[in-house]
């Protein structure tokens, strides 16, 4: 099933943009469902990628905001075990690059993480950040905004690093040449909806091929630092 669904993040580019969106965030405000106080164990340490760690907390907001992704948006039964490995992959890649983002010497700027956070629409009133809003959800949540701003930081760095790699990435003239081909076999009358689809097939094998480029990187640099997943706490 695991299999599955990441062939089917492959096939579908849309599917694993959503996902990593959901995944990567791992916070969705949720007006105190949560109560991450009330859960044992909840300081725990779910995983460990060198020196760096996943916390209880962590896993279970981004298997919560996964698996309710998969029940709204993909067809078909999905076993809590699978979403829940998926999940733990996917923050065992975020550490990963984490420790790529230092291999390289990258920073995030203080600017450049307000900048983000203040683009989140779930802090925004009328299309715009507002404190207050962003004070109270994050109460909601039994996060500090220390907490939240840290959390943040790091996926910020990491998503610099996952740039960095992304952009090296460029399609060959097959490669150009594939992606055309899918699209002559549109019957399209309309010029301005021929280039539009043109357009959209050369940036899914380009997608594709930037994800394949990141999850060969990722795994090459797993193979350099300890990894350990405790079970239990899944």
């Amino acid at each position: 099933m695991l299999k599955l669904m990441r062939e089917a993040s492959h096939s579908y580019p849309w599917l694993l943009k959503a996902m990593m969106g959901v995944i990567a965030l791992a916070f969705v405000i949720t007006m105190g469902w949560w109560g991450f106080r009330d859960q044992p164990g909840a300081g725990s340490v779910v995983a460990s990628v060198g020196d760096l760690t996943v916390s209880h907390d962590e896993f279970r907001r981004a298997y919560e905001n996964t698996s309710r992704f998969y029940k709204d948006k993909v067809p078909g039964e999905f076993k809590d075990e699978t979403i829940k490995q998926l999940v733990v992959d996917q923050l065992i890649d975020n550490r990963t690059w984490l420790i790529a983002a230092k291999n390289m010497g990258l920073t995030v700027a203080n600017d450049d993480l307000r900048d983000v956070i203040m683009q989140i629409p779930d802090f925004q009133k009328n299309g715009t950040f507002d404190p207050e809003v962003y004070q109270r959800l994050l109460a909601a949540n039994h996060l500090t905004p220390a907490i939240f701003e840290a959390m943040e930081a790091k996926e910020v760095l990491s998503n610099k690093a996952r740039m960095i790699i992304r952009d090296a990435v460029a399609l060959t003239p097959a490669e150009l040449a594939e992606a055309q081909a899918l699209t002559l076999r549109q019957t399209e009358s309309d010029p301005a909806k021929a280039a539009a689809a043109k357009d959209r097939a050369v940036q899914d094998v380009l997608f594709q091929k930037q994800q394949r480029a990141l999850m060969a990187y990722t795994e090459s640099l797993k193979t350099t630092v300890p990894i350990k997943i405790n079970r239990e706490l899944l």
